[in-house]
């Protein structure tokens, strides 16, 4: 299959298409990345060099895919952070220019506005976005547990609040939402889990949450790269949780090993491709 993976990315480390490209390519899929900037680092070091491309640069790549004649064969465009509005709009334009050449092209949109402990890390703006326009358009969204009450303004405490949240976005128009790192008040403190929320049932998994000095950057980069193939290969949302939670500890589990803050995706890469499930994926509704 043929992903189309518009977002950031970095020389050094792994974040945006640095986290997203080389998990699919290990999974055996075609991956088009167009990247929004080329940095040297994730900007968590607090320093970084590199530029930022504006959106008729951006415009300009994915025109150049377009004149090659192949979005036909286009079965999903992935998008992250967007920097500035109107980058958002220039994927939005792609993503309706791969429907009209296939009309089963699946957008995957990872919402990316901020985190708990963090608050809104986006400009003015972003937010109001991502809710009237980027989240409607898309088939699957994968916004963490502050992105939910942020796009819903309801509280995701408890796994009802969480269910009721999942509702409210499926009433935007995504067919599927994937809530990542949900921590609930009534959860084990030693696990995070993840909950997707579709009109066929809600699915929940947890797995360890292992002890790091930093939380790594690019964790959701990844997990909505890795959810966005399992799903294109098995169609099935549990499936897909269930293949994407262990390929995501798989990740964690190395870089713990090796005591860095950057994802150890390429050491991670045979667990990522392996198939395995060691989580139990329960149906919560």
């Amino acid at each position: 299959m043929a992903i189309l993976s518009i977002q950031s990315h970095v020389a050094f480390g792994h974040v945006g298409n640095a986290a997203a490209v080389f998990p699919l390519q290990r999974l055996g899929h075609e991956v088009w990345p167009v990247h929004t900037v080329m940095f040297s680092n994730h900007t968590g070091y607090g320093s970084w060099r590199g530029p930022v491309f504006d959106a008729g640069a951006v415009k300009e790549v994915l025109q150049g895919i377009e004149d090659r004649g192949v979005l036909s064969q286009c079965d999903a465009v992935l998008s992250g952070y967007v920097g500035d509005q109107s980058i958002g709009l220039v994927i939005l334009d792609a993503v309706e220019r791969a429907r009209a050449a296939n009309a089963r092209v699946v957008y995957a949109c990872d919402p990316v506005m901020g985190d708990v402990g963090r608050g809104i890390y986006v400009r003015d703006g972003i937010p109001g976005f991502m809710r009237d326009n980027a989240v409607p358009a898309a088939d699957v969204i994968f916004p963490n547990q502050f992105e939910v009450e942020l796009l819903t303004g309801l509280p995701v405490a408890t796994l009802e609040q969480a269910l009721a949240a999942g509702d409210a976005l499926l009433a935007l128009g995504p067919q599927v939402v994937v809530i990542t790192s949900l921590a609930r008040a009534e959860a084990s403190r030693d696990e995070i889990e993840m909950l997707a929320v579709s009109a066929d049932g809600a699915w929940l998994v947890a797995t360890p949450r292992l002890n790091m000095a930093v939380t790594p950057n690019g964790a959701g980069d990844a997990t909505a790269a890795l959810f966005t193939a399992f799903y294109l290969e098995t169609a099935t949302v549990p499936d897909a949780l269930a293949r994407t939670a262990d390929a995501v500890f798989a990740i964690f589990e190395a870089t713990a090993a090796a005591a860095t803050r950057e994802l150890q995706i390429v050491v991670a890469q045979d667990a990522i491709a392996s198939g395995r499930i060691r989580y139990t994926v329960s149906k919560v509704r």
